[in-house]
């Protein structure tokens, strides 16, 4: 697997130990997500990169909003390039009635894990089930999930990046919509978990 970046290129000024570790981190949790969103490998790497030069990671003073802010940008850049891939892929489903799925709210707790537990099984010994399990999830669910679920975007954000991203397809995207697919994804994930402990 790539190593994620851990340079910092050309800081208009110096920053402080604390800050470039504060970045590193940033860094690292931006190629978790891009390899998440798109695939591990050289896309991804660039995806950080470019995001971590563009969107003035150091110039913010509140960490978390750093984290965030870069994240929005990793994302667009993410769906604009998938959108490239494969235009159709990021296609806004074609109708938002409920489906019968065994999850009945959108979100984490459904599924009967946090958001805690999620990220301690995409950051360890679960980490390539969890992956291999993304990768076998069509492209437009895999988005939803992982833009809800793991960085943490609410149904209307997630909504409008894909509108405003995704292409002309995935201009129907529509809150309702994120959340009905969502919830498609969390009985996936619930599913798995299930198959994991019974296989324990």
């Amino acid at each position: 697997m790539p190593d994620a970046p851990h340079t910092i290129s050309n800081p208009s000024q110096p920053l402080s130990a604390e800050m470039v570790e504060i970045i590193e981190r940033i860094a690292g949790g931006l190629y978790s997500l891009a390899s998440m969103l798109i695939g591990e490998g050289e896309d991804s790497i660039r995806l950080v990169e470019n995001t971590v030069a563009n969107a003035e990671v150091s110039a913010c003073q509140d960490p978390e909003e750093a984290r965030r802010s870069s994240s929005r940008a990793l994302g667009c850049a993410a769906i604009g390039l998938l959108a490239e891939r494969d235009p159709a892929s990021l296609a806004a489903p074609d109708g938002v009635a409920p489906v019968s799925v065994c999850i009945e709210d959108d979100d984490l707790a459904s599924a009967g894990i946090s958001a805690e537990e999620l990220q301690s099984m995409i950051a360890g010994p679960e980490r390539d089930r969890v992956r291999e399990w993304l990768a076998s999830l069509p492209v437009g669910l895999r988005i939803v999930f992982v833009l809800r679920a793991v960085a943490g975007f609410t149904t209307a954000e997630t909504a409008a990046l894909l509108q405003k991203h995704g292409g002309p397809q995935a201009v129907g995207w529509t809150p309702e919509a994120v959340r009905e697919v969502f919830r498609q994804g969390l009985c996936s994930l619930a599913s798995q978990l299930i198959h994991a402990t019974a296989a324990r």
